[in-house]
């Protein structure tokens, strides 16, 4: 496993981490056995930064990983997020007395007196132009509730306001195949202001692992089902905002660069981690066997300059103009 420094935390934190969004819920069925064993796995292969919210599940996502502390002696991480459990979502509602009890609820569910890393969830832009929201965070941290905040985006533009507060220690957004526009400008700032970049979606909602097919279904309470549009959240955050079937057929050309040695969902992991700006990607698992393979891809030699190249070339020519400017 690599590890890379977070921010100015001082932390060390695995390159390939674990994100907790797919047993907490919305993904289709899940099991807390699987799901405790697939944790136990992560921390086995030497990941040590788990990524939650409050919302995931409910807080169930952050109950599990509360077992895990009970249940494993070795130090880990755990971020986890606030504010999209405000009903309607609205800039308004990240005042002090909502994110106060936001955090008190996450503290408790996660069975601890403070929290390690605390993200603000993909809140509306405007909460950017409001440095009070920033405020109460440097509150919350001087009071001993968080030990330190970041920020999860949806927007470049989003990512590029955060880190002009300079208690914000880690930006969460979408960095991909499929989604490249991050490294363009954000990339460049965020290493010049020593902010981490924690890489979402890695795997574009298993699109990236290649493992899907026109007559693949998933369940209804599956994003990948009731939130192809945007239903539900940013359309964004399912198959990386593109169309299912036209990310199928990026997904055949992208196959036929798959290194020997690598499965496509390495070959996907390891795109991201060729970035240096780049703290981990944090993909998701509900079974061991998939921590496993995710895991491995931190071990397996760097992308050629010509695979690299290839990706650039498929990315320009069949992705770029279906999401570069939406988000």
């Amino acid at each position: 496993m690599q590890y890379r420094e977070l921010g100015r935390t001082g932390w060390k934190v695995s390159a390939i981490s674990f994100g907790t969004w797919a047993i907490g819920g919305t993904w289709g069925t899940v099991r807390d056995q699987e799901s405790l064993a697939a944790l136990h796995r992560a921390l086995d292969l030497g990941v040590n930064f788990f990524d939650t919210a409050d919302v995931y599940g409910d807080g169930h996502s952050e109950r599990l990983l509360a077992r895990l502390r009970h249940e494993r002696s070795e130090p880990f991480y755990i971020a986890t997020k606030a504010g999209r459990r405000l009903t309607p979502h609205i800039a308004g509602g990240y005042n002090r007395e909502n994110l106060t009890g936001f955090v008190e609820r996450s503290l408790k569910n996660l069975e601890t007196e403070t929290i390690d890393l605390l993200q603000l969830h993909c809140p509306p832009t405007e909460v950017y132009y409001m440095p009070e929201v920033f405020d109460i965070l440097n509150d919350l941290v001087k009071a001993g509730k968080i030990r330190y905040y970041g920020v999860s985006v949806e927007k470049v533009e989003e990512a590029l306001k955060a880190i002009e507060f300079p208690g914000v220690q880690s930006v969460q957004i979408i960095f991909n195949m499929l989604r490249q526009r991050p490294a363009d400008l954000f990339f460049k700032e965020a290493k010049r202001k020593q902010v981490g970049i924690l890489a979402r979606v890695p795997l574009a909602s298993g699109l990236l692992t290649g493992k899907f097919s026109p007559s693949s279904t998933f369940e209804s309470d599956d994003h990948r089902s009731f939130n192809r549009h945007g239903e539900a959240f940013d359309r964004g955050e399912t198959f990386a905002g593109l169309e299912f079937n036209a990310g199928l057929q990026v997904i055949e050309k992208l196959r036929l660069l798959v290194p020997e040695g690598f499965t496509m969902t390495q070959m996907a992991l390891r795109w991201i981690l060729m970035f240096p700006e780049v703290t981990c990607a944090i993909p998701g698992a509900k079974r061991p066997e998939q921590v496993a393979e995710n895991a491995q891809a931190a071990d397996l030699p760097p992308l050629s300059d010509a695979i690299m190249q290839k990706i650039q070339e498929i990315y320009e020519r069949d992705v770029r103009p279906h999401v570069h400017q939406y988000w």
